[in-house]
C-alpha cells in the first residue's frame, strides 16, 4: 500500500429538518384540501394514499374518511390497527409495513397518513422511518395527548420487554394535522390524560397557561376542549395553543436530544417504569402526573416550591380529576425507576424539579431518603380511584 493513502477520514454533514405542524378545522369536511396536499411534493391526478387508522377511530370517522378520499379521487387502501400501549410493539409495526408493500407506494410523493392518539402515531412513525430507511409520513392525531405532545415532536418508538418506548427513531412526521373537532367524541378519561401533559407545559414554563387551566378546568373537561361559549371556546384556543408553543419551543433547538437536560422530561423519570408495571391500568397522562405530584413534593423538601404552590398544584390536579397515587409505587419500584432513568440520561440523574410554578431546574443529587420521604407524603394524600378502562374514543 501507499504509504500516502489516507488510513482516516471524517465525513461532516447537516441534516435539515423542516416540518409542519397546523390547526386545521373540519379536516374531514369535503372542501377542505388540506388532508389531500399534506405531506405531498407533488400535486398528482391520481393521487394514492395508504392510511393506518385506529380500529376505534375507523368506527366513527370511517365512513366520513373514506367519503372524503373517493370524492377528492384518491386511490386508497385503509388499516384499521388495535392501538394500546400493549399492542405497541414490533409486531404492529410489522403489520404496517406489510400493508406499505401490498399497496405499494411512491417513496417520496404518497406519504402515509397516520391517524389516531399518540400509540398509533409511534408505531406508523417508526414503520415509516425503517422502510426503505425513510418514508414521508403525515400524523392527524385523534385525541388530545396526542394533539399537543404525541403528534408535534420527531419521536417514535414501541414497547419492548417490560420497558417503554425501548425502541424508536427520531423521524419527525413532514405534516401534523391538528383539527379539535376529534376530541368531540373522546371519552372523559381520555381527556384528562391530555391535560396531564398540558398541566406539565404549565408547571415547567407557562405560569399563565397554568392559571387558565385552573379557572377553566371544569369546562375544558366537560366540553371536550369544543368551547361551547365564547369564553370557554377562547380558552380551549388557548390552552391548546400554548402548550404546543411550550413544547415545540423546547424541542426545536434539540430535536435529537443531543442535550439530555430537557424540561419537557418533567414527569417522566419515574411515570415509565410506573406506567409498563400498571398495565393496561394506567394511562400515559395518569402516570405522568402521578410523577409530577412525586416531583412536586421532592420540590417542597427541597425549598423549591412552597407550601401555598404545593397546595395550588394538587388543587389543580384534582380538579382536573387525575390521580395522585397508585398502590404500586414503592420504594423499590422508584429506586429501580430512577436507576433506568440514570441509565437513558447516561449516566446522571439529570431530574427536572418545578421552581415555584411556571419554571424548572436540574439535579443529580437526589437521595433515596429525599425520594421516600416524598412517597410517604404522596401515601397520606391516598389513592385515588380510576374509572374502568374504556377505548379512547366513545
Amino acid at each position: 500500500m501507499n504509504q500516502d493513502t489516507p488510513r482516516h477520514w471524517i465525513v461532516n454533514a447537516a441534516l435539515p429538518v423542516h416540518y409542519q405542524v397546523r390547526l386545521v378545522d373540519g379536516l374531514l369536511e369535503l372542501d377542505n384540501r388540506a388532508l389531500l396536499e399534506a405531506g405531498s411534493t407533488q400535486r398528482k391526478s391520481n393521487p394514492r394514499r395508504l392510511v393506518v387508522i385506529d380500529a376505534n377511530v375507523d368506527r366513527l370517522y370511517g365512513v366520513q374518511l373514506r367519503q372524503y378520499l373517493t370524492h377528492h379521487g384518491v386511490k386508497h387502501h385503509i388499516l384499521a390497527l388495535q392501538a394500546s400501549e400493549t399492542e405497541k410493539t414490533m409486531e404492529s409495526v410489522f403489520t404496517v409495513v406489510k400493508a406499505i408493500d401490498g399497496f405499494g407506494i411512491s417513496r417520496r410523493h404518497e406519504p402515509i397518513l397516520a391517524m389516531g392518539g399518540g400509540v398509533l402515531m409511534d408505531i406508523v412513525g417508526l414503520a415509516a422511518s425503517l422502510y426503505r430507511r425513510s418514508t414521508p409520513y403525515v400524523r392527524i392525531p385523534t385525541t388530545l395527548i396526542g394533539l399537543v405532545d404525541a403528534g408535534v415532536g420527531a419521536k417514535t418508538g414501541v414497547n419492548h420487554g417490560a420497558h417503554k418506548n425501548r425502541l424508536g427513531t427520531y423521524f419527525p412526521a413532514k405534516d401534523t394535522l391538528l383539527d379539535r373537532r376529534f376530541l368531540k367524541t373522546l371519552d372523559t378519561r381520555h381527556v384528562v390524560n391530555g391535560l396531564a401533559e398540558i398541566l406539565k407545559i404549565a408547571l415547567i414554563k407557562d405560569r399563565t397557561l397554568f392559571e387558565l387551566l385552573e379557572r377553566h378546568a371544569t369546562s375544558l373537561i366537560e366540553e371536550r376542549l369544543q368551547g361551547l361559549t365564547e369564553e370557554s371556546d377562547r380558552a380551549a384556543a388557548q390552552v391548546i395553543e400554548r402548550a404546543i408553543t411550550g413544547m415545540l419551543e423546547e424541542l426545536e433547538l434539540n430535536l435529537w436530544e443531543h442535550k439530555l437536560e430537557r424540561v419537557v422530561d418533567y414527569g417522566h423519570s419515574f411515570s415509565p417504569t410506573l406506567e409498563m408495571m400498571a398495565l393496561p391500568e394506567l394511562l400515559h397522562g395518569e402516570a405522568v402526573n402521578i410523577d409530577m405530584a412525586l416531583s412536586t413534593l421532592l420540590s417542597v423538601q427541597r425549598g423549591l416550591i412552597t407550601p401555598e404552590e404545593r397546595d395550588r398544584i394538587f388543587a389543580l390536579m384534582r380538579k382536573l380529576e387525575l390521580p395522585l397515587y397508585h398502590r404500586l409505587c414503592s420504594p423499590m419500584l422508584l429506586a429501580s425507576a430512577l436507576a433506568d432513568t440514570v441509565k437513558h440520561r447516561d449516566g446522571l440523574q439529570r431530574l427536572p424539579l418545578a421552581l415555584g410554578i411556571g419554571a424548572a431546574c436540574f439535579v443529580n443529587d437526589l437521595q433515596p431518603s429525599e425520594l421516600f420521604t416524598a412517597l410517604s407524603t404522596l401515601q397520606e394524600l391516598g389513592n385515588v380511584a380510576l374509572p374502568e378502562r374504556e377505548a379512547a374514543h366513545a
